[in-house]
């Protein structure tokens, strides 16, 4: 007859064999289903599913093997605690099966994605705080189950005023970031992939977490920041609304410049531009100093990466424009030299 931990090892070998072997059948079944509800769970529960199994077979094993009554008593205390961390694991899993498919209804790939990134914010963050109080939950009551512990948190609440006030004080920037991100949450005062001016830095929310923000910057750096920092702070959004968006160009230019035929030309390229949304057009003299007079043009663009080439494009070609059509234009010094005395 074989030893009861060899016939644990068998048990154990054979349900994380069969459970590899049903998924293996099952993600075959499923290459052609990517993106249902089906594959999303297979995905996440997968692997809470097999410890379930594998846990499940351990305690029947225990419990019909020959085990001596020491040994079976510290393998029922450890099957109980990992049945609880799996079960943690197990909800925290559905969450994200859930978070998947709520927003499979809503692109944030899309032109018009306000009410998506809305949607993605608001579900990203709850499922942040879901996840951080399940994962709470699941290790307090696998903790609970030690003797020892139960004695020492049974001592702790003698003493509980007291330590209440030093872990109120300790956790608080982590309770501030928190409340911060249930207020971004219901108020959205920020989404994911808005556009955002941060200290200076242009670039677009990558990441809501739990306690921070990840602002991705043009230039591809990572500004990360505490979630409060949006509460507390003065920022600009420029997809608060809706993603169009105002750009302007600004000439230096003399004053001999043509300005109607430049404001021709000026139409002329936004009608070839593809970033160009057909609504705002206006080329005007917005300045004029001792030298030059300050031309602005003022175009609308669908998102604010077409605004930014749609800028640099106007601005490019009206340069070239006015060296080869209008050389005079182009800022010049002049200078007037007084006559000589007695002349």
């Amino acid at each position: 007859m074989l030893p009861w931990y060899a016939v644990l090892v068998i048990v154990l070998a054979g349900s994380l064999l069969a459970g590899a072997l049903a998924s293996a059948t099952l993600r075959s079944r499923l290459r052609r289903r990517a993106g249902t509800l089906t594959a999303s769970a297979f995905h996440h529960l997968r692997l809470p599913v097999r410890l379930l199994v594998a846990i499940v077979g351990l305690e029947i094993a225990t419990a019909a093997a020959p085990v001596p009554a020491g040994p079976a008593a510290v393998l029922d205390h450890a099957w109980s605690v990992a049945l609880d961390l799996v079960v943690g694991l197990t909800v925290v899993r559905a969450l994200y099966v859930v978070s998947d498919q709520l927003l499979t209804h809503y692109r944030t790939d899309t032109a018009d994605n306000l009410r998506a990134r809305g949607v993605a914010t608001q579900v990203q963050v709850a499922r942040r705080i879901a996840v951080a109080a399940v994962s709470i939950v699941a290790i307090s009551v696998a903790l609970l189950s030690f003797g020892p512990v139960r004695a020492a948190g049974a001592g702790l609440l003698a003493s509980a005023g007291l330590v209440g006030i030093a872990a109120g004080l300790a956790a608080r920037p982590i309770l501030t970031n928190m409340l911060a991100g249930i207020q971004i949450a219901l108020s959205q005062p920020i989404r994911v992939d808005d556009v955002v001016v941060v200290d200076g830095e242009w670039g677009r929310i990558e990441q809501i977490a739990l306690t921070y923000v990840v602002v991705k910057v043009w230039d591809l750096r990572r500004l990360v920041l505490p979630i409060s920092y949006f509460i507390e702070n003065p920022f600009e959004n420029w997809t608060r609304t809706g993603s169009a968006i105002l750009g302007w160009a600004h000439l230096e230019l003399d004053y001999r410049a043509p300005v109607e035929d430049l404001r021709k030309r000026f139409l002329e390229v936004l009608g070839d531009s593809p970033d160009w949304d057909h609504q705002t057009a206006v080329l005007q003299v917005t300045g004029a100093g001792t030298e030059t007079i300050q031309v602005r043009c003022l175009m609308s663009a669908t998102d604010s990466s077409r605004s930014w080439n749609l800028q640099c494009e106007v601005r490019e070609k009206l340069i070239a424009y006015l060296r080869e059509e209008h050389p005079e234009s182009l800022p010049q010094l002049r200078v007037q030299l007084a006559g000589a005395p007695g002349e």
